[in-house]
């Protein structure tokens, strides 16, 4: 290994400038985080004003229920203490603070931690993959991983269970969807069936993850939004993937009869393309006019 004479001269930082950086870091975030919750007024998630607010925006109490943190935690954290914040923590204050992209980053990036969501890196997904997906046309498809993130879609998937382009990208994950999202739960004709075989899939394949960050955030968010999820996770049933028939209510061109099929990309890691194909000739043509619809960007929902 050769060294630059640029890295010979290069000051090495000391334990107490590494240390100021740490200090400075805290201060920062402390900073952006009391500014991000003075912005969101109580109505927006949906507590009461009341008459004696003082605090503009929300008060800290409320960030911290609502984030599912303690208090005095959170004050701490507002405080600049030298404390560890976990990125499951991270992820429940950019969701309470209505963070965008580049806040959600700013706010890992300053916390000194790696977003474990498929919208801060989306990995994996080849030019090549992208081409696939957009010759599988008329065909519905998109490339998954085993934790049911959607990592790239073509435009008739766009369009088969809701506008999949106007979910923002942190939720563009099919157990969030099938169990928060209204427009999808509508478009699936066997909900409560598809919403317990998906939770059984999701806990086989996270046996080989339970110590990740970003599964353990999935299972915490849907548990805490969802009820019909609490149910269906505590039955502790697990089932391996497979291809099954499934009936849509599409919300632009109808009732869809489609033969679902997952082909997997790499041996072990879980990450699919999943596919879907016509089972009659009604279902065909209705996937001919939702992708012309898509092409177009004429789609709209049946009145």
């Amino acid at each position: 290994m050769t060294t630059t004479a640029q890295e010979k001269t290069a000051p090495r930082q000391t334990p107490a400038a590494q240390g100021r950086g740490a200090d400075i870091r805290r201060h920062e975030l402390a900073a952006f985080l009391r500014n991000r919750r003075e912005r969101i007024t109580p109505e927006e998630v949906g507590l009461p004003r009341g008459t004696r607010r003082r605090t503009p925006g929300l008060r800290r109490e409320e960030v911290a229920q609502l984030s599912a943190v303690g208090v005095t935690w959170y004050t701490w954290l507002e405080q600049a203490r030298d404390i560890q914040v976990s990125v499951q923590v991270l992820d429940a204050l950019a969701r309470t603070l209505r963070l965008d992209a580049t806040e959600r980053a700013h706010l890992f990036q300053l916390a000194e931690a790696v977003d474990p969501t498929p919208a801060a890196s989306c990995t994996g997904v080849t030019p090549a993959l992208q081409e696939m997906l957009r010759a599988l046309e008329p065909l519905p498809a998109s490339v998954q991983n085993s934790r049911y993130d959607i990592l790239a879609y073509n435009r008739t998937y766009a369009r088969l269970l809701c506008d999949l382009d106007a979910v923002p990208p942190e939720d563009r994950n099919c157990m969030i969807l099938v169990y928060t999202n209204p427009e999808w739960c509508r478009s699936i004709v066997h909900l409560e069936e598809t919403r317990r075989l998906m939770a059984a899939k999701l806990r086989a394949s996270m046996a080989g993850h339970l110590a990740e960050p970003a599964w353990k955030m999935l299972v915490k968010r849907l548990a805490a939004e969802s009820a019909e999820f609490r149910e269906n996770w505590g039955r502790y049933e697990v089932l391996n993937p497979g291809s099954r028939t499934k009936e849509f209510l599409n919300p632009y061109v109808g009732h869809l009869t489609l033969e679902h099929t997952d082909l997997f990309l790499n041996p072990g890691s879980g990450a699919r393309m999943v596919t879907y194909v016509p089972a009659d000739g009604d279902t065909r043509e209705r996937l001919e006019r939702l992708h012309d619809l898509a092409l177009t960007g004429t789609a709209k929902p049946n009145s």
